[in-house]
């Protein structure tokens, strides 16, 4: 049945890919709109902020569990494992608990925490900051190694060929 709704989903090795998306979209929708409803001065889009981080918190879930529960099937070798897949699951865990304690000091301090809103801005820029380093790690697993999928045989080796590339 899912082969007919999404053929593209039977090359995965897990569902992970399908889920990692929703949290990374409402993680850093929150961020912004928050932004935007500090510079502007702007309560509705505050609660439209803390909504879009409840969102992402409830979307990261599900991501997590897939992730944990497919990181150790997924066909890479063992030098991709050790300096992509292992940063991006340490990177992706500690952005969720950061996510989780911001979700629960705004929903505490609804919309936005007026005291300490400077700690908590910084904490959210902080969060999206580590989402996009741990989003890396995964999307180079994805597409340099193809850790998604079967469209390549594997394993496909470890190459440092970026000058920028660090853990």
């Amino acid at each position: 049945m899912l082969e007919r709704l999404l053929p593209g989903a039977s090359h995965l090795q897990n569902p992970h890919p399908l889920l990692v998306h929703f949290p990374i979209a409402f993680l850093y929708g929150a961020t912004l709109f928050y932004l935007i409803a500090w510079v502007f001065r702007r309560d509705a889009l505050a609660w439209t902020a803390m909504w879009m981080l409840v969102l992402g918190v409830l979307s990261a879930a599900p991501a997590v569990a897939t992730g944990l529960y497919g990181a150790e099937g997924v066909m890479i070798a063992p030098s991709v494992r050790e300096k992509l897949l292992e940063p991006h699951e340490e990177l992706m865990l500690a952005t969720s608990a950061v996510a989780l304690a911001l979700c629960a000091w705004a929903a505490i301090a609804r919309p936005m925490p007026m005291r300490g809103r400077y700690l908590f801005l910084l904490a959210m820029l902080v969060m999206a900051a580590m989402l996009a380093k741990g989003a890396d790690y995964g999307g180079r697993m994805v597409f340099d190694y193809n850790a998604g999928g079967s469209a390549c045989s594997q394993p496909i080796p470890f190459v440092n060929n970026s000058p920028a590339f660090g853990p």
